[in-house]
């Protein structure tokens, strides 16, 4: 009954409940290839000697608050209340964003400072902005928004493509995750990572795009507080202890409350 399949010298199936790299790894090895064994997976980061960005010195915090689908994403007012939590504790942030995402980045750093630095002011400014919050909405190509995130000790963002991008580079994860994929094959990979979110929500593997229930409930139920402390969690704010220390053994993936895999 399986034409097309009867064409094929190999099938392959993998096992259910695998995360999409390590499907993509399985059918690579089942046609023969393997990794090369000084492979770590980590996505090379090329830095600039120089770089144009005005990033603090120091562990910064990175917000990324926009998604490409609505259904993924958690309130504007929950990411601004985030940004002023983190502040008022002493992090460094920094806010990223596409193009189309300035208006929400830009309302996200106001929201965390008085003293919003806009990433698109470079040279004049120096190198710790104090109190101020770094606002790179729409000013990074994708190779600079992946140095960012490598020099990030921490990135807290929904399940969109930068989460990804942050595993990719080393870089620990704050995940904002609605249920409407698999936690489990679809988590940032290879990584720290601090899931936060109702897994029982009714928008469960459902993949749409568009959140079709009231209150949006799978992310709604999520208090900026809740992301404070996970951010806390994973790099304690200046002068509770060494921050570097806190990277050692850090969290491990989370499952999301009600289950999900």
């Amino acid at each position: 009954d399986d034409y097309p399949g009867s064409l094929l010298d190999l099938r392959h199936r993998p096992p259910d409940g695998l995360h999409e790299v390590e499907r993509g790894l399985s059918l690579a090895r089942a046609a023969g290839h393997e990794l090369p064994p000084d492979d770590d997976g980590r996505l090379a980061v090329r830095r600039a000697s120089a770089p144009r960005l005005p990033l603090p010195d120091g562990p910064y915090v990175v917000l990324h608050p926009g998604t490409s689908v609505p259904a993924r994403a958690w309130p504007a007012d929950g990411w601004g209340r985030l940004a002023q939590l983190l502040a008022e504790r002493g992090h460094r942030v920094v806010v990223t964003g596409g193009p189309d995402e300035q208006a929400l980045t830009r309302a996200v750093a106001a929201a965390g400072s008085t003293e919003v630095i806009p990433g698109n002011e470079g040279g004049g400014l120096p190198g710790d902005p104090g109190p101020g919050v770094v606002d790179l909405g729409g000013r990074t190509d994708l190779a600079e928004l992946s140095d960012v995130l490598a020099r990030a000790a921490v990135v807290v963002v929904g399940n969109t493509g930068p989460a990804h991008l942050a595993a990719a580079v080393g870089t620990p994860v704050v995940s904002l995750f609605a249920p409407t994929v698999p936690f489990e094959r679809w988590r940032p990979w290879g990584v720290p990572v601090v899931a936060l979110g109702r897994g029982d929500a009714p928008c469960r593997g459902t993949r749409v795009t568009r959140c079709p229930f009231p209150g949006h409930p799978c992310l709604s139920s999520v208090g900026a507080d809740e992301v404070a402390r996970a951010v806390d969690s994973v790099v304690p704010p200046p002068g509770t202890r060494d921050r570097r220390a806190a990277l050692v053994g850090a969290l491990p993936a989370r499952p999301l409350p009600g289950g999900v895999a």
